[in-house]
């Protein structure tokens, strides 16, 4: 054997003995990591398949009817946004009575949605959107049984509802879990019934947390998932890894009215407590603090000497509210509340809205630099926009608006020294018109008493079919008799 052929045999024989000592370095090493990688997703597929066996039967679906009125002429106008079932507003506005000839009739629209049983006795959590105010709601359960269903409560302005139905024997629960552990990357499950396919389950994770600005409700703190949501889930539950609920589905973000990697999730800690409200009261009572606040951003907080932009900036205090009772400012920091963090507008929002009326709470403010703690007793919500709406009514019927009298406006219109509101704006037609009022002229009294902010104005209204204002106009005042429509 020549030299070059004895080199080239010990190359071969150096890459054949490499070549061994990967093998048994995959063995050794690899193989097993494969092996553990493999027997993890198994294991993972196991615990989605167990969850779905006891979760599947307490998800029911849920078909609605409700009895709608159109103009002749038109037919029936069919939605296909399953988070916008009884758009009455529409009706009114396309298919209104503005002619004589275009007399109503009904018909019946359809709806259809999803809930879970959380209660052996019948109880079940779902959208508003999905049950609103329906004539007839029927229940069908993953055996088949099917039974008609009363609502207990509903609430718009957070999407959440609660029906019953009545069936003999035990009823599967799904347990409510808490929503506050879950962490962002979890896994979670979502089941419902999309496009009327009975009990459906997807699996995603939690994309985010919080979220407060989505837009689709007035009380908002959503979590998001990718999780497929689609038309029909609304109502369904969202579950985590223990099998229990910790959302509800609400919403999807879509652009082709499907699913697009985006689906928003009421959370479960938020649904416990309308939940218990809606059996107790049949609805909602809302904490009404009585202050207006903004976002902190990095110029209000050097503006305000703090150190961090966690918390909320009060802008406006409302007279006579809780907060003006308690001592809060105008410019006030909340930081904050019945000794829990404040962290956004949004998140503050929830938190006032969800403590009962009536409830004394702390609130820990910054001001001029330094930590206060000033204690208030939540106002309703509900009462304050009755009181709001029966102003707005009584504003209308008068034709005329008025306003606080500040400093600056009583040195521009020359009433320094002067209390009463100033008329802001009068409405063409209306009594008021008639009766001379201008807007810049200073209402002193009503009905012989002197007012001396905009609360007295309207209180001092109530009751009357016809008042007596004094009015000063530059530096003349007169009586002015107005007959309230």
């Amino acid at each position: 054997m020549c030299i070059g052929e004895k080199q080239e045999t010990s190359q071969w024989i150096r890459v054949l003995l490499l070549g061994l000592v990967l093998a048994v370095a995959f063995n050794l090493f690899c193989t097993p990591v494969l092996a553990d990688e493999s027997a993890g997703i198994r294991k993972t597929s196991r615990a989605f398949t167990e969850i779905a066996k006891k979760a599947m039967p307490t998800v029911v679906f849920i078909s609605v009817e409700k009895t709608i009125e159109a103009g002749r002429g038109g037919a029936p106008f069919q939605f296909n946004n399953p988070f916008d079932l009884f758009n009455d507003d529409f009706f009114e506005r396309f298919f209104g009575y503005r002619y004589p000839h275009m007399r109503p009739r009904k018909y019946k629209q359809m709806g259809m949605g999803s809930g879970f049983i959380i209660s052996k006795d019948g109880y079940i959590l779902t959208n508003h959107h999905v049950v609103g105010d329906a004539d007839k709601i029927t229940v069908r359960l993953m055996d088949g049984r099917e039974f008609k269903a009363k609502t207990i409560g509903s609430d718009p302005r957070s999407d959440v509802a609660l029906i019953r139905i009545k069936a003999d024997g035990d009823l599967p629960v799904l347990p409510l879990g808490n929503s506050d552990a879950l962490e962002v990357g979890e896994w979670v499950m979502a089941i419902g019934n999309p496009f009327g396919l009975s009990h459906t389950l997807t699996v995603g994770v939690v994309s985010a947390k919080g979220r407060t600005t989505v837009g689709i409700t007035d009380y908002e703190d959503f979590i998001q998932t990718d999780a497929a949501i689609n038309p029909g889930n609304s109502g369904g539950p969202l579950i985590n890894m223990k099998g229990q609920a910790v959302g509800i589905n609400s919403a999807i973000f879509s652009k082709s009215g499907g699913y697009m990697g985006i689906g928003f999730a009421i959370p479960i800690n938020m649904v416990k407590a309308i939940k218990n409200q809606l059996i107790e009261h049949g609805k909602v009572q809302r904490g009404y603090l009585g202050v207006s606040i903004q976002a902190l951003t990095e110029d209000l907080m050097k503006s305000f000497h703090l150190k961090e932009t966690q918390g909320v900036l009060i802008s406006d205090v409302t007279k006579d509210s809780a907060a003006d009772k308690a001592g809060l400012r105008r410019g006030d920091v909340v930081v904050e509340y019945d000794h829990k963090p404040v962290k956004d507008p949004g998140h503050f929002r929830n938190m006032v809205a969800l403590t009962p009326p009536g409830t004394k709470v702390e609130i820990g403010v910054i001001r001029s630099g330094k930590k206060k703690v000033v204690t208030a007793v939540l106002g309703s919500l509900e009462e304050t926009r009755t009181a709001a709406v029966n102003e707005k009514q009584l504003v209308e019927k008068l034709g005329f608006t008025v306003q606080e009298l500040t400093e600056d406006l009583a040195r521009q219109f020359g009433y320094e020294g002067k209390t009463g509101v100033l008329i802001s704006q009068v409405a063409p037609g209306t009594p008021a018109q008639f009766a001379g009022l201008r807007p810049g002229m200073l209402i002193l009294e009503v009905n012989r008493k002197q007012v001396k902010s905009v609360r007295e104005f309207f209180d001092a209204f109530r009751g009357s079919k016809s008042v007596l204002l004094l009015v000063q106009y530059g530096p003349y005042a007169r009586y002015v008799i107005l007959q309230v429509q």
